[in-house]
C-alpha cells in the first residue's frame, strides 16, 4: 500500500495574496473576515502568518455568552498562547487589544459577531476608542487587528451601520466563499481521483467548504465507496459530522424554521405561495402568515436561504423561487438527519442505504449547480466554447416551462439551453421538452430569436454510444470529465 499523501492548503490563492499583502505592510490593520462557519476563515490566517513569519499571534474565539464568560474565555486562551496577562471586564480586553497590537501582535476575534448581543455591545464603544488610538499612530504600530464572523447581518450591524461606534474603522475587508470546484477537484485528485460520480456525491454533501474534505481525509474515506463515507462520517459514534449540522447552523435558530427548512430541503425551487400553503396545512392560518418574516430572516440574518430569479427577469419579478443556499445543510435536513437520528433503534446497514437513496435524489438539483458553477469558471478561466456574458441560471415560468440551464453570450449572440440528468438514460427522452421550452423562452424574449441557438445534454458521464445518439438529434454532449478538463485552483 502506498503512503498516504499528508494535506495541504488547498484553493484560497488570491485571498492568501490579499492577507499576505496586508500582513507585509507593517503597520495598523483592522480586518474583517466573513463567511459560513468551517469556510476556512481561521486556515486562511493561519497559513497567511506563517508565509510572512508573523510568530507575535493571538487567537480567541468569542463564546455565546455574558460578558462574565467571555472573559474566562479570553483568559484561557491569553494562557494557551502563553501570555501573562489576564482581564477581568471588557474594558481591559479592549486595552489589551491595543497594547498587544502596539507590541507588534495580530490579533484574531473570532465569532465578533457575538458582540452584537446586548448585554456585549458595550465593547463595541471601548474597542473604538482603542482602533481610533491605533489608527491615529498607524506607521508607528506594526500589529493589527483581525475580526471573523458568521453570522452576515449580525457582523454588518456591528460594522457597517452608521450608528454603530465601529462604523468607518475597517482598514480592509475579505468575504470567503465556497471554494472553486478547481480546488476541490485538486482536493480529490490529490487523496482520490476525480472520478465524476465521486465528484458529484462530495460537491453534494460539502461543495466548497475545505472542512469537511479535512474530517473525509482524517477518516480515511477520501477514495472509499459512498456508502463507507456515510457511514465514518455521519453514523459511527464518533463521527465527526454527526451532529454539525445542529451545532453550527440550526442552533442558532433555537428551534424556530424548522418546518419551513424541512419543505425547502425536500422541494427545493419552491414558491412562497407553495411554502405559505404547506406550513398553513401543517400548522394553521397563523404559521402560514409568518412565511414572509421567516423567509426575511433566514434570508438576510443567517444567509440559509436565497430566492432566484429566472435567467433576464427583472428584479422586481413575482416568479421568485425559494432555495437552501448550503449543499451540506440541504443534504442533511432531507437525506441524513432522521436517519442518523434513528441509528440506536434501526439496522445501520438499513439506515445508511435510506440516507444514500436520499441524497441522490437531491445530485440531480445539485449537478444543475455544479454545472453552472463548472461553466462560469471555465468562462472565467477561458476554457472551452463558450464565453459568458452573465450568470449561467435556468429559466421557468407559470405555464410550466422549465429549463434547466440557460447560457448566455451576447459578445458572439449564442444562447444555450441545456438539459441535466443525473441518469444519461433519460437525457434523449429530455430533448423534445427542452427545444420546446426553449421556443416558447424565445418567444417571450423576441430579442434573442436571431442568435446562434444551441442544446445542450449534461450528465456526470456519457458513454461513446449515447453520445452519438444525441449529436444526431442535434444535441451537444457534456458529462462532468469534459467540464473539469483543464481546470486550474
Amino acid at each position: 500500500m502506498s503512503e498516504r499523501k499528508p494535506w495541504a492548503f488547498y484553493g484560497r490563492r488570491l485571498e492568501l495574496k490579499q492577507l499576505q499583502r496586508i500582513l507585509e505592510r507593517k503597520r495598523w490593520f483592522f480586518l474583517q473576515i466573513s463567511g459560513r462557519r468551517r469556510i476556512g476563515k481561521t486556515a486562511l490566517i493561519q497559513q497567511a502568518l506563517k508565509a510572512v513569519g508573523v510568530t507575535k499571534t493571538l487567537y480567541i474565539q468569542i463564546p455565546d455568552s455574558d460578558s462574565a464568560g467571555v472573559v474566562a474565555a479570553c483568559n484561557g486562551y491569553l494562557e494557551t498562547f502563553g501570555l501573562a496577562q489576564r482581564i477581568t471586564s471588557l474594558a481591559e480586553l479592549a486595552a489589551l487589544v491595543g497594547q498587544l497590537a502596539t507590541q507588534g501582535y495580530v490579533i484574531a476575534l473570532d465569532e465578533f459577531q457575538y458582540f452584537h448581543r446586548k448585554h456585549l455591545f458595550d465593547f463595541c464603544s471601548l474597542l473604538q476608542a482603542e482602533v481610533d488610538r491605533l489608527g491615529a499612530q498607524a506607521q508607528n504600530v506594526q500589529g493589527g487587528l483581525i475580526v471573523l464572523g458568521s453570522l452576515h447581518a449580525e457582523m454588518a450591524a456591528l460594522l457597517e451601520d452608521r450608528s454603530a461606534p465601529l462604523f468607518n474603522r475597517l482598514t480592509d475587508v475579505l468575504q470567503l466563499d465556497h471554494m472553486d470546484t478547481a480546488s476541490v477537484l485538486e482536493m480529490l485528485r490529490t487523496h482520490a481521483d476525480d472520478d465524476p460520480y465521486r465528484l458529484l456525491f462530495f460537491w453534494n454533501l460539502f461543495e466548497g467548504v475545505p472542512k469537511f474534505y479535512r474530517d473525509a481525509y482524517e477518516q480515511g474515506v477520501m477514495d472509499a465507496d459512498r456508502r463507507s463515507v456515510l457511514e465514518r462520517l455521519f453514523f459511527a459514534s464518533s463521527s465527526p459530522l454527526r451532529n454539525e449540522a445542529d451545532n453550527w447552523f440550526l442552533r442558532e435558530l433555537r428551534g424556530r424554521y424548522d418546518m419551513l427548512l424541512q419543505y425547502l430541503a425536500a422541494h427545493p425551487g419552491c414558491t412562497n405561495a407553495e411554502i405559505e400553503a404547506e406550513l398553513t396545512q401543517l400548522s394553521g392560518p397563523g404559521e402560514g402568515k409568518q412565511v414572509g418574516g421567516h423567509l426575511k430572516i433566514l434570508a438576510g440574518r443567517y444567509r440559509m436561504i436565497e430566492r432566484r430569479l429566472p435567467i433576464l427577469a427583472p428584479a422586481r419579478a413575482r416568479s421568485g423561487r425559494y432555495y437552501i443556499r448550503d449543499n451540506f445543510l440541504r443534504a442533511w435536513l432531507f437525506a441524513l438527519q432522521r436517519p442518523v437520528s434513528a441509528v440506536a433503534f434501526r439496522p445501520l446497514s438499513e439506515l445508511i442505504q435510506q440516507a444514500d437513496d436520499r441524497l441522490q435524489e437531491t445530485e440531480g438539483h445539485a449537478l444543475e449547480a455544479l454545472v453552472a458553477q463548472l461553466y462560469e469558471e471555465r468562462s472565467r478561466q477561458g476554457l472551452g466554447d463558450f464565453a459568458l456574458t452573465q450568470r449561467i441560471n435556468g429559466y421557468w415560468d407559470r405555464s410550466d416551462v422549465e429549463i434547466d440551464l440557460v447560457a448566455i453570450d451576447e459578445n458572439n449572440r449564442r444562447i444555450r439551453f441545456g438539459s441535466c440528468k443525473r441518469n444519461p438514460q433519460r437525457l434523449m427522452a429530455s430533448l423534445p421538452n427542452l427545444r420546446q421550452y426553449a421556443q416558447r423562452f424565445l418567444d417571450t424574449h423576441r430579442h434573442l430569436s436571431h442568435w446562434q441557438i444551441e442544446y445542450v445534454a449534461i450528465a456526470p458521464s456519457i458513454s461513446p454510444t449515447l453520445r452519438r445518439q444525441l449529436q444526431q438529434q442535434q444535441a451537444i454532449p457534456q458529462d462532468l470529465p469534459q467540464l473539469i478538463q483543464g481546470l486550474n485552483a
